[in-house]
């Protein structure tokens, strides 16, 4: 009731002329789904959030990887730590752009100025090369404390006398991780990334209050939003009471998230069974 009949019934909708206020509702087949390819804007979005994911992907689960070996060591006030890297997970992605956002715009130039930094003078969310890098800091900020928990869990299911072991046969640390910790974590990896994956390619709060899709630049010798991702581009298709059309963009969205997604899980489990 709450997701099959919503989503065959958007299905429609996106094959038809609809607006949103028109009671007036005609079938209109694939017109919708050929036209949005060829808006730059549109395809610029899809590229920018593939690329945001990759960053996202990457950033996320090597800090969270590394939050996890820190709070899982001999370390003093561990459980504290834990609690500190998890408490920004806890914060609405509404409430975390305008804070971070005070961050990026007022603060950081203010350090710029006062010390000297000519790079911080300027604020990253103003430019268009930045911009993703920025915002996948929020987000690394953000999750990284969600995913260390995952991986936390993971590292206490293996035997201490495993790592014992390999540590007395003369294995030093790095060599342990890597050879022993990771392998054995391989399920944990997959849940992590399918998690940060989809998370990041459906991002829309965040990037609605952080940048709200600025600033401007251009691709294709059109005029685009350099940080407009994927889902807020179907919010303001539907905002310009193009529904149908939004609702065209949010089915090439689900099936290009449910096929990189497939494809990830697939790659994963295989390595699973291998090691």
């Amino acid at each position: 009731m709450v997701i099959l009949v919503p989503f065959f019934y958007g299905l429609y909708f996106s094959m038809t002329n609809w607006n949103g206020v028109s009671e007036s509702i005609k079938f209109v087949g694939l017109v919708h789904f050929g036209r949005v390819f060829s808006q730059p804007g549109f395809i610029y979005s899809f590229l920018i959030s593939m690329a945001y994911t990759v960053i996202n992907v990457i950033l996320v689960n090597a800090v969270g990887f590394a939050l996890a070996l820190l709070v899982t060591s001999n370390l003093r006030f561990r459980n504290f730590y834990r609690a500190g890297f998890f408490a920004p997970y806890l914060i609405g992605g509404i409430v975390l752009g305008y804070i971070w956002q005070f961050l990026f715009n007022s603060t950081l130039p203010a350090l710029g100025s006062a010390l000297g930094i000519e790079a911080l003078r300027t604020s990253f969310l103003s430019r268009p090369n930045s911009v993703i890098w920025a915002m996948s800091v929020v987000n690394t900020w953000q999750y990284a404390g969600y995913i260390m928990l995952i991986f936390i869990a993971a590292i206490q299911a293996i035997p201490a006398s495993l790592m014992e072991a390999a540590k007395v046969d003369g294995a030093g640390y790095f060599r342990r991780v890597f050879r022993i910790l990771i392998p054995m974590m391989a399920n944990a990896f997959t849940i992590s990334l399918f998690l940060t994956l989809t998370t990041s390619f459906k991002q829309f709060d965040m990037n609605f209050t952080l940048t709200n899709g600025g600033p401007a630049t251009r691709f294709a010798e059109n005029p685009v939003f350099a940080s407009q991702l994927l889902a807020m581009d179907i919010f303001n298709t539907a905002k310009a009471n193009r529904m149908a059309e939004a609702q065209a963009k949010a089915v090439i969205l689900f099936v290009a998230l449910a096929v990189v997604s497939i494809i990830q899980v697939a790659v994963n489990k295989r390595k699973e069974i291998e090691q």
